[in-house]
């Protein structure tokens, strides 16, 4: 590493200054305010770096540049391969079929829906409908750093996908408890909900892992078996990230093969696989349970630095002829994530 920095002096000024925005990142997150409406470091981090470099668009040195998309690029892929930590194999049987179903049924649905919508109906650029899908089928700004590598997009196009995991996710943080409290708990036939049922609706529908544990504890009186099972659903979902990206790459390899006319050329996103087995190696439990916790600190502040560098890339001349067609494709997959993922939780509970 210090041979690195010895031999490509031009990455450390960029690399310093998200860094240092990174941190101011996360102090913010600790505050009592983020911490209660669920806002991760990384949200703050994106936002951050885009009032930044639209305040002070032709200010900043130039010698930036090389560390701010190392940090975009390179980190990112690190600590998206170290967020296998977050996961075990056992957690994932844990939670039973019906949760990995629900998971499973809503991610692929919910990405198709919004690719389509995005490119076929509201005629919208490829990557950023892409992007959007990931963002709410997966895991929300996580998913959306991963994908974008994959897509080799430009920053600005994942800015536009985190914006709408922020604003949907949130409306679903305040939605979710009043349906539940106001509605589900009191109604009769298919409307009811078991803890058990609104734990894994909860999972498989909302969009960020923060915005999933803030839920239940916005429910009066609410069994901590609700808590644990939107977790260990919502990290199923997460965990889904690796097998997406490998599909994903195969089909963009496939459609690049079609237009150019040659033989289909196989790109696999390596670092998609690397977090699969880093999610086996932590469910052999040979980690020390604090040490997990601590390289899951340092990944949430790399990727809090990839979400920073990410803003630092995203000026808002680039988002002129959009126009509604990012926020009307985010609407209909809550729309779906919200109504579609009721029906399919009951089915499936139901069933299994």
């Amino acid at each position: 590493m210090k041979q690195f920095f010895l031999n490509n002096k031009n990455y450390t000024p960029g690399i310093i200054i998200v860094a240092l925005i990174a941190l101011f990142a996360t102090m913010l997150s600790w505050t009592s305010f983020f911490e209660n409406i669920g806002i991760s470091p990384l949200v703050i981090g994106i936002i951050v770096g885009i009032v930044i470099a639209n305040t002070f668009e032709r200010k900043l040195p130039k010698n930036w540049d090389d560390g701010i998309t190392f940090s975009a690029k390179k980190i990112l892929r690190f600590a998206i391969v170290f967020y296998g930590f977050r996961i075990t194999f056992q957690e994932i049987i844990g939670v039973g079929m019906d949760g990995f179903l629900v998971s499973t049924i809503m991610l692929i649905s919910t990405f198709l829906l919004g690719s389509w919508m995005g490119i076929k109906v509201f005629k919208m650029d490829r990557d950023i409908s892409l992007l959007n899908a990931a963002g709410a089928s997966v895991c929300g700004a996580a998913a959306v750093l991963a994908t974008e590598p994959v897509l080799e997009s430009e920053s600005y196009k994942a800015a536009i996908a985190v914006s709408m995991v922020v604003l949907f996710g949130t409306l679903a943080m305040f939605l979710y408890p009043a349906l539940y409290v106001g509605i589900f708990e009191n109604a009769n036939g298919f409307l009811h909900m078991t803890p058990r049922e609104f734990g894994i609706y909860v999972g498989g529908t909302i969009h960020e892992v923060a915005q999933v544990v803030a839920v239940p504890s916005s429910v009066p009186n609410a069994p901590q078996e609700m808590t644990n099972d939107a977790v260990i659903v919502k990290m199923t979902r997460v965990m889904m990230i690796a097998p997406m990206l490998i599909v994903l790459g195969l089909w963009l390899s496939f459609k690049s093969s079609e237009k150019s006319g040659g033989g289909l050329k196989i790109v696999i996103p390596w670092f998609a696989v690397y977090f699969i087995l880093v999610a086996g190696f932590n469910s052999l439990g040979l980690v020390p349970k604090d040490i997990v916790d601590g390289i899951n600190f340092i990944d949430t502040f790399l990727l809090t630095m990839a979400m920073s560098a990410l803003g630092l890339g995203t000026k808002f001349s680039k988002f002129k002829g959009l126009g509604s067609a990012p926020l009307l494709t985010a609407l209909g997959m809550f729309v779906w994530l919200v109504v579609g993922g009721f029906v399919v939780t009951k089915m499936v509970c139901e069933v299994f």
